[in-house]
């Protein structure tokens, strides 16, 4: 049954049903073997205790990428997959996932619709440590998503923030909700407040799409492939961390007629299922049975004496697929490139690197696009949260879009302020501030 007394498990279930098949579409599917259409296509049942998972139960017509889709809204929601089952007959869709709060939790809410107005949040205030990060939150409360952002430090100390936003809920073209916005914010920034407007975005909003660029060196840094193995120092894991890098992808054809059985085992970190299912999403793969396991028997007594939390762990998934076409993968071209790609996207779904820019220290995370046009959920909340646990003020930061050869990246660009308890030109102190960030991204 659903919670009764839970307001975000019920914004849950609302986001998740936008995502599966219209309603009205199901009458043309005939009983399948998988199970009659229940009243209610998403369903989160509470654990029976306290720290016991909740069961989300998806009951729909089957669509190209619905498991990416979902797995990106529980994202989103800050939570955390322990164990799934997905399953397919290729027209009717189960799905049932244990989910969990994740190690660095806070409920944002979902993305809006694309089509949705953007407007301009301005606001100029005085600067100190996590304000970046407040205001994210206050946004994230509201159910305002974050498209793009611009935000400079004058001389004598003082910040102007560009936000360009779009609201969830679709009222934020209302007086009451403006003014909503507006007291949220002055209730947070307080007297450090100076001004704060509310509008439409113009022709700015498309001027700061794209980011400053990049030099070769920095980007062949950031975006090069084969990370895994060829890792820069900068993009290094901490010791303990390395201890537990491990990713292994194993087809096999002989297990099943008509599909392609991918065995993996690899490290957990939070969003591990998204990034597996948009991989294969953006390969044209289609996955017809995922099972998502626990973690391997004795690997918490691992994390405890390396003093890591317990969600790192490995996990172990099996998938039968099928390509696009309904074949089985064959090809040993094919076969090579997906598992090369998977393990690169299991490993480094997000590259975060600490560089010169000018006589400035430059925070630089990206992440991969979909292929659809999305960027990952969450990223720059969580980079704001680290960098403000660190006591790191942000002077200056970019969200925008960067193409290399092969694919287009979200790329966040953060100015560090050099008065902070870090020496942002020594090597050491660096690479303990993108491992803080990392861990952060990764829900280590």
């Amino acid at each position: 049954m659903r919670p009764t007394n839970s307001t975000a498990a019920s914004r849950l279930i609302f986001v998740i049903e936008r995502k599966v098949p219209a309603r009205k579409s199901w009458r043309n599917f005939p009983v399948s073997s998988m199970g009659l259409p229940s009243d209610d296509a998403v369903v989160i049942q509470k654990g029976k205790v306290s720290g016991d998972p909740h069961v989300i139960t998806v009951n729909c017509p089957d669509k190209t990428g619905l498991g990416c889709d979902i797995c990106r809204i529980i994202l989103e929601f800050g939570l955390y997959i322990a164990k799934g089952d997905i399953s397919t007959d290729g027209r009717w869709c189960y799905i049932v996932l244990w989910v969990v709060p994740s190690v660095w939790f806070h409920y944002c809410k979902p993305t809006c619709p694309p089509s949705s107005p953007v407007y301009l949040l301005k606001f100029f205030c005085l600067d100190r440590k996590g304000l970046l990060h407040d205001v994210t939150q206050v946004l994230c409360e509201l159910e305002l998503t974050i498209q793009r952002v611009k935000v400079t430090m004058t001389p004598d100390g003082r910040v102007l923030d560009l936000f360009f936003i779009t609201d969830n809920m679709e009222l934020l073209h209302t007086k009451q909700r403006q003014d909503e916005t507006c007291e949220q914010l002055h209730a947070v920034l307080g007297e450090s407040c100076i001004s704060c407007e509310l509008q439409l975005a113009g022709p700015e909003y498309e001027y700061n799409h794209g980011v400053s660029s990049l030099s070769p060196v920095v980007a062949e840094e950031l975006f090069r492939s084969e990370l895994s193995e060829k890792e820069s120092r900068s993009q290094a894991l901490s010791p303990d961390m390395t201890k537990l890098k491990k990713a292994n992808v194993i087809i096999d054809n002989s297990l099943s007629p008509a599909h392609t059985l991918l065995q993996i085992h690899c490290v957990n970190h939070k969003g591990l299922l998204y990034d597996i299912m948009r991989t294969l999403k953006d390969c044209n793969m289609q996955v017809c049975i995922c099972i998502l396991r626990h973690n391997c028997p004795g690997f918490l007594a691992l994390t405890r004496k390396i003093g890591l939390h317990s969600n790192i762990g490995y996990r172990d998934l099996d998938l039968f697929i099928q390509q696009k076409d309904g074949k089985k993968i064959v090809d040993p071209e094919k076969q090579s490139a997906l598992c090369s790609r998977l393990k690169e996207e299991m490993l480094h779904p997000l590259r975060a690197i600490i560089t010169d820019r000018g006589p400035d220290t430059e925070l630089l995370v990206a992440n991969p696009v979909e292929l659809c046009g999305k960027g990952r959920p969450r990223v720059f909340y969580d980079v704001t949260l680290a960098v403000k646990v660190l006591g790191i003020c942000i002077f200056s930061a970019e969200i925008g879009r960067y193409s290399t050869a092969d694919r287009e990246w979200e790329l966040y660009r953060f100015l560090l302020d050099e008065k902070c308890r870090f020496q942002l030109s020594n090597m050491v102190a660096r690479e303990h501030i993108v491992d803080r960030v990392r861990r952060a991204l990764m829900g280590w």
